[in-house]
């Protein structure tokens, strides 16, 4: 511990902690804009400048750690004017069309420039025009938008490990772009839209099909289904004042009913779906001796990872679709054979975490109805200024179920969302699947909790399943490797099954969550989902009754012909430079 000196208070702190730091924990906020808590910092705004007695210069209080004795100022004239004077330089380059950015009134820069105390921009230099990327089908990149803050280049490069972003040009020309400056959609982006969660301003945005959705529902020709993810009932209230992790589901459903959906379904249900098709798989491959792990598929984000990064493992993802798609499929065939309703008509819409999730729904692997699967996807963010459009508060919404016969689930979907969730739904059915009989204790603690990379051992009828899990694709990285490396040596992995998240957290730290979002908040919304997990009735998929009708009726047996032509497909080979299928299977 050290002791020193902010503002004339005394504070005492461990050694190793930052200006920035102790300031907060003596209660003076100091203005930043490229920190964030859950990144490296890198000093490059200057924002949070100080003084330190003794040193003629200003320091960063962001990079600078706290030295014992020092005595520090936080607000002093010369502080407050240099502060000023980077944020009015910062705006008088900046694209400031704020009523109609999508970032106003979440935007840290409008935050920033109001702390500061910027009453005029007083630097009148050469506006930078660029042109907006829109190459990608998931993500728009708006350079204008831009404070070269660096952030989404840390995050892409440091904690995903896909380094799609870079820093072009010099001087006052310098932006951030992709490599040889091809836009997004032709370089190794993966869509996880992790650089748009903290970017600080408007710089990087979902690609929005709010339009769409609202002409679909405008249109009587047309019959519009909805389903939403599992993760948005503990993050869309959130975008309405509410605590994070509050459950919403019920409040969900009202409120698109409201919005004149025709029919409010849950992808609970089909991640249940998930959950038979891929244990199934799992199992079979353990019995028939396939080459283990079977690695799981639900993250369209680390799907694209590995077709780019680790193609040579295609053969051990499993084949299941995601539960968006496999909704997707089903929305149109299996419902309008339910409700005669011509497939033509249907209209599938989902509300996802994901961003990646844009891009899934458009690859031509996703069209095994005979129509593309799922039309349109909307993110978390843009349901919630659906909602504002529509003159719906969430929090003023009653609570009701999803429709039948798509909507029932049970726990184990619910916890699809959380980091380690389709691991502990799967082996919860996994052991129903070899031994005919019920895990005794369905929370399979080991892998839940924020840790990077986590293993479990689960007894299975004489046999001990190993299992993995990775969130954020620098972790499924080193996960990976491992698993490369073992493979090349023996032949065989140590593990049977392993799940990958693309985003930290899991779904529940998606891309097209609400913005701003840290790991603490994250771990929360994962912790509301255990909670309704634990409230539910049923908490293991093959407890469904609406599943066992699917099977029954429409899909007649898990991994069947029909089931595989429907709810399975496969994957490619991609280059790392552009992100394009270079072979086919």
């Amino acid at each position: 511990m050290i002791k020193a000196t902010i503002n004339k208070v005394e504070i005492e702190v461990p050694e190793g902690t930052t200006i920035l730091d102790a300031a907060r924990k003596a209660n003076f906020a100091i203005p930043t804009l490229c920190r964030h808590p859950d990144l490296t910092p890198g000093g490059s705004c200057g924002v949070c400048v100080v003084e330190v007695e003794g040193f003629p210069a200003l320091r960063r209080a962001c990079m600078t750690q706290l030295e014992k004795g020092w005595v520090v100022s936080t607000n002093t004239a010369r502080v407050r004017n240099a502060r000023r004077e980077i944020v009015d330089l910062i705006l008088s380059d900046h694209d400031a069309d704020c009523l109609t950015c999508i970032k106003n009134g979440r935007c840290e820069l409008q935050d920033v420039a109001r702390v500061v105390g910027i009453k005029d921009v007083t630097n009148q230099g050469k506006n930078h025009k660029k042109a907006i990327d829109r190459s990608r089908v998931a993500l728009v990149r708006d350079p204008n938008k831009c404070i070269l803050c660096g952030r989404c280049i840390t995050v892409c490069s440091d904690i995903q490990t896909v380094n799609a972003l870079t820093l072009d040009g010099r001087g006052f020309d310098t932006s951030v772009s992709t490599v040889l400056n091809q836009g997004m959609g032709n370089s190794a982006c993966v869509n996880c839209g992790q650089c748009t969660v903290f970017c600080p301003v408007g710089a990087l945005y979902e690609n929005s099909q709010t339009d769409e959705v609202w002409k679909a529902l405008n249109d009587p020709d047309k019959h519009v289904v909805v389903q939403e993810a599992p993760a948005i009932r503990a993050q869309l209230g959130e975008e309405f004042g509410m605590e994070p992790g509050t459950i919403v589901s019920g409040k969900l459903h009202a409120a698109l009913r409201r919005m004149r959906f025709d029919a409010v379904f849950d992808t609970n249900f089909t991640a249940d779906l998930t959950i038979i098709e891929e244990g199934t798989e799992v199992v079979d491959a353990i019995k028939t001796g396939r080459s283990l792990p079977i690695i799981t598929s639900c993250s369209p984000g680390w799907i694209k990872f590995m077709e780019t990064f680790y193609p040579h493992l295609r053969g051990h993802i499993s084949t299941a679709k995601s539960p968006q798609q496999m909704f997707g499929v089903l929305a149109k065939t299996y419902y309008p054979e339910v409700k005669g309703i011509p497939a033509e008509k249907i209209v599938s819409v989902s509300v996802m975490p994901c961003t990646a999730k844009k891009f899934e729904a458009q690859r031509p692997e996703m069209w095994s109805s005979g129509f593309q699967d799922v039309d349109y996807v909307l993110t978390t963010r843009e349901l919630a200024r659906m909602m504002r459009e529509a003159g719906l508060d969430l929090k003023d919404m009653p609570d009701e179920p999803a429709d039948d016969p798509l909507g029932e689930y049970t726990g184990a979907a619910t916890i699809f969302g959380a980091t380690g969730g389709v691991m502990e739904a799967a082996l919860r059915s996994a052991y129903f699947l070899v031994t005919g009989r019920e895990l005794e204790n369905v929370n399979i603690l080991p892998v839940r909790g924020m840790t990077g990379v986590k293993e479990a051992e689960v007894p299975v009828d004489g046999l001990t399943l190993k299992v993995a899990v990775a969130h954020g694709l620098g972790n499924a990285r080193k996960l990976l490797d491992k698993i490369s490396s073992q493979l090349a040596e023996t032949g065989k992995s140590e593990y049977h099954f392993v799940e990958i998240m693309a985003c930290p957290g899991g779904c529940v730290g998606g891309g097209g969550q609400p913005w701003g979002s840290t790991m603490a908040q994250r771990a929360r919304r994962g912790e509301a989902l255990y909670e309704e997990d634990a409230s539910l009735p049923k908490r293991r998929s093959h407890e469904n009754a609406s599943v066992a009708v699917l099977y029954e009726k429409f899909l007649k047996t898990p991994n069947s012909e029909k089931a595989h032509h429907l709810l399975h497909t496969h994957y490619n080979a991609r280059s790392k430079v552009d992100g394009k299928v270079v072979k086919e299977d």
